[in-house]
């Protein structure tokens, strides 16, 4: 993956100041994202039932692991821990996002490009929302995945449907502007006085509201045809949480306790197989998407209620992050996945065995060798209890002596393939989509663009933590800075 570029008029990483004067950028997270949990359980109860689940499952394993269940993340991370979704229509509502956002500590990380990711007609591009430091990662690592209409994508929208739908977006007004002025005052100064805080929490917990404003049901139908999601986006007055995801140490375990509770799951767990080795990357399913009561405005302008099938509950097990060398092997394996199974029909259990067969054969099986090969970022510490004598200089010496322990980093990020694949599932249709016609040119520095600030590459990212960590063990051994 080529590095994301920067278009930034400022740093918001830098200059938080934190005194107890202030609430801070991290206090600002924690508290959104459990007024977010609380908001969206009200919403969708299933989500309540998912949340329970998984904290149950999470007990379990934690009884029966011990210390080795809390290797990637401790269990009141692990407890606390949410990713939202939320979908916007115009370059103008994301970096009004971007900064709603930035006043909590979370900054763009990758770019994921569903047009492309999708089978179905999903025409939006995403990047996610979160903190980049490890220390804030720690004490809150809510997320949240944003996905932006590409309206100037010819494949799903044709000129006078391009037209309509932007005059649409353009007239709406998804913030507050006192909402956005706190947002900037937080980035700025490093935080909200106790009063400012709670107004700021307060607004832009509400602006993520399933609106109780009547949908145009002619119009909202005309943008299904399209396609789903655009109705989702460009078919009402607001924007709203599609989805918000715990995390759970057993993905598996939750997926057949849903089912037995009576809710229906989506056919399969999304990314890489259930298999012996470490957990890497990211595997995600979720709970199809509900029948929710909402208002409809008619072309004759009664209002009547009636339903729509958008919002769904997701839920995700986390594992180490990979780096490109590890990525690209695990794209290899997708691949020769989808090559083993072309033109047969199979079951999700039967897909698992066939995808952690080619696992077995190809990844290695221990923590240990993934660090060897460089398949997989981790941290290194000084061990408290290290042979005595002089340490060798390179790291695999170090490891392989008893000098230094690695532990892995936390994949902190998303599969493009595995979110389209959770979109999917969930649609009502899979919509239309003209392949004869030119897609959009909107990539990664189009989005920095958009944004006005830096769009994070999630490798640098993990990079510098390990750097960081491998820099400070060095000097603790009283080595030299540079060898691996």
């Amino acid at each position: 993956m080529r590095p994301l570029y920067h278009a930034s008029h400022q740093d918001p990483e830098k200059g938080q100041r934190r005194d107890g004067m202030m609430v801070d950028a991290t206090a600002l997270r924690a508290a959104f994202a459990r007024r977010l949990s609380a908001m969206y359980g009200t919403e969708v109860p299933a989500y309540t039932t998912l949340v329970e689940v998984a904290q149950e499952v999470n007990r379990e394993v934690l009884a029966r692991m011990g210390a080795d269940a809390e290797r990637l993340g401790s269990i009141g991370r692990v407890t606390a821990e949410r990713h939202g979704a939320i979908r916007v229509g115009t370059p103008a509502e994301l970096a009004q996002v971007a900064r709603i956002f930035g006043a909590m500590g979370m900054y763009p990380v990758g770019f994921y490009d569903l047009r492309e990711a999708a089978s179905s007609s999903v025409p939006v591009v995403s990047t996610a929302f979160r903190p980049v430091d490890a220390g804030e990662l720690a004490a809150n690592p809510f997320r949240v995945f944003t996905s932006m209409l590409v309206t100037g994508d010819r494949r799903f929208f044709g000129e006078d449907l391009r037209r309509r739908l932007e005059a649409f977006l353009d007239a709406r007004r998804l913030f507050p502007p006192r909402l956005l002025e706190l947002a900037d005052r937080a980035e700025a100064e490093g935080g909200l006085d106790d009063a400012a805080a709670e107004e700021f929490l307060t607004l832009a917990t509400r602006s993520f509201e399933l609106s109780r404003e009547p949908v145009s049901r002619g119009w909202y139908a005309e943008l299904e045809r399209v396609s789903a999601v655009a109705a989702d986006i460009g078919g009402v007055p607001s924007t709203h949480v599609n989805h918000l995801t715990p995390r759970v140490l057993d993905i598996d375990a939750l997926y057949a306790r849903m089912s037995g509770r009576g809710i229906t799951m989506i056919d399969a767990i999304q990314g890489p197989p259930r298999w012996s080795g470490p957990d890497l990357l990211l595997r995600q399913t979720s709970f199809r998407a509900l029948a929710e009561p909402r208002l409809f405005r008619e072309d004759d302008g009664r209002v009547v209620e009636d339903d729509l099938r958008v919002r769904f509950g997701e839920v995700e097990a986390r594992g180490i992050a990979v780096t490109p060398a590890g990525r690209a092997l695990y794209d290899e394996l997708a691949a020769a996945l989808d090559d083993a199974l072309a033109g047969r029909r199979v079951d999700a259990e039967e897909r698992n065995a066939v995808a952690a067969a080619l696992w077995e054969a190809r990844v290695p099986g221990t923590e240990a060798e993934l660090a060897a090969r460089d398949l997989a970022y981790f941290t290194f510490h000084a061990a408290k209890d290290r042979p005595a004598g002089a340490p060798p200089a390179g790291l695999a010496e170090l490891l392989a002596g008893g000098w230094v322990s690695a532990r892995p980093i936390v994949y902190e990020d998303f599969l493009p393939r595995s979110a389209a694949g959770i979109f999917q599932s969930n649609l009502t249709s899979d919509g239309a989509k003209d392949v004869t016609e030119a897609g959009a040119d909107l990539g990664p520095e189009e989005l920095a663009g958009v944004l006005g600030r830096t769009l994070h590459d999630p490798y640098e990212l993990y990079a510098a933590i390990r750097a960081e960590s491998l820099a400070r063990t060095r000097e603790e051994l009283g080595l030299p800075g540079e060898a691996g």
